[in-house]
């Protein structure tokens, strides 16, 4: 049988599907909601630069005519002068923005793009490319935007954990080297080797970090707990630094203390008012989980040894970690919008609110207590 050639393009079931894609009855569209929504599909999408500068160019062209289709005609000579794209590659981008379903073709007998006019020379139908499925999908641009904030701050999480991590299994390997040299220590450096060699990085955003937290979890359990059986084998309270003051008092110390009218500095105060600490894995029930997750997160707000050093002395080391998860707190609030950015510098805030703390100045107890009364209302 002999091949008709129409000038037109192929069939594809993609222009087919935006072709029943329409809007509702009535809506009218403005220019800068379609660009708004264009905008929305091209990160939903994650489009390729060539897609966007393509998609865009036909968004800039509409007319905002009050038709039931939004349709534009622009030839590729203009399309190629508005993108910088050569003729082959705007070919390209064309092809697959039809088949991504954002725009359908409506082609004319001969393939040729053109506006069809009335006697008095309006505008009164076209053929060329319809826009009308960016709009119409607008509610799955939502959806797919949703998920994927959700998937970097998952992501960010991730990191932050295996930071943590990280930081926690270097400490306790240099606090066995340094106080327990007769322990050996060789299969967890080669483990922690091992690990750093396969874990991602966060300036790479193809990498999933996700992969490797729970082995990074499991060697600082692993690394924690012969530290901690080296040291007092659980026979007194499971501190990593050394200190030379009985045990009930360097656990106690600061835990009696009192803070905003008679307000007292408990773990479950704290684990109400600082989720974060869960997420980042840290389960706040008792005080020496609260001096551990102190201590571990001190490095994740960029606080030096030496500030925790500081407010150990100066507070106690339960104060000390409840210090470190409320800094940490309120970083994270500000990273994810909940609250309005004022801290530059989380470890160096840290070390301001020890000392203000340290005179009497600040009640960290007080501090809780409010945080939680907010995220309670």
């Amino acid at each position: 049988m002999e091949k008709v050639h129409s000038g037109g393009r192929p069939l594809t079931r993609a222009a087919l599907a935006g072709r029943r894609r329409a809007l509702e009855e009535g809506r009218a569209i403005s220019r800068r909601e379609l660009a708004g929504h264009a905008r929305d599909a091209a990160k939903a999408l994650r489009l390729r630069p060539s897609l966007r500068q393509v998609l865009e160019a036909l968004v800039a062209v509409w007319g905002e005519q009050p038709w039931s289709r939004l349709l534009v005609w622009p030839s590729n000579e203009r399309l190629s002068e508005k993108t910088g794209l050569s003729e082959r590659a705007l070919r390209y981008a064309l092809r697959d923005l039809v088949g991504l379903e954002l725009i359908t073709p409506k082609d004319s007998a001969n393939g040729k793009r053109f506006a069809i006019r009335a006697p008095d020379g309006t505008v009164v139908d076209a053929y060329g490319f319809d826009l009308t499925p960016v709009v119409a999908r607008a509610g799955e641009w939502a959806e797919r935007l949703r998920l994927l904030k959700a998937e970097v701050e998952q992501r960010r999480r991730s990191f932050d954990i295996l930071t943590v991590c990280r930081r926690a299994v270097s400490e306790a390997l240099q606090g066995l080297a340094t106080h327990h040299p007769e322990v050996p220590i060789s299969d967890l450096i080669l483990a922690r080797d091992s690990l750093e060699q396969s874990s991602p990085k966060r300036s790479r955003a193809s990498d999933d970090p996700s992969l490797v937290v729970t082995q990074w979890m499991d060697l600082r359990e692993k690394a924690e707990e012969r530290f901690y059986k080296a040291g007092c084998a659980g026979n007194s309270c499971s501190h990593l630094e050394t200190n030379n003051e009985p045990p009930s008092e360097s656990c106690n110390k600061g835990s009696s203390r009192s803070a905003g009218g008679g307000a007292a500095l408990r773990p479950d105060l704290v684990a109400a008012a600082c989720p974060v600490a869960r997420e980042l894995g840290f389960d706040i029930q008792t005080e020496p989980d609260l001096i551990d997750a102190g201590r571990s997160l001190r490095g994740s707000i960029g606080a030096h040894p030496s500030a925790w050093s500081e407010a150990c002395e100066a507070l106690g080391a339960l104060t000390a970690g409840a210090l470190v998860v409320l800094v940490a707190q309120l970083h994270d609030d500000e990273v994810t919008g909940r609250r309005k950015s004022e801290i530059r510098n989380p470890g160096g805030y840290f070390r301001h609110l020890v000392r203000l703390s340290a005179e009497g100045r600040y009640s960290v107890a007080a501090e809780l207590l409010a945080m939680r009364r907010q995220r309670m209302t």
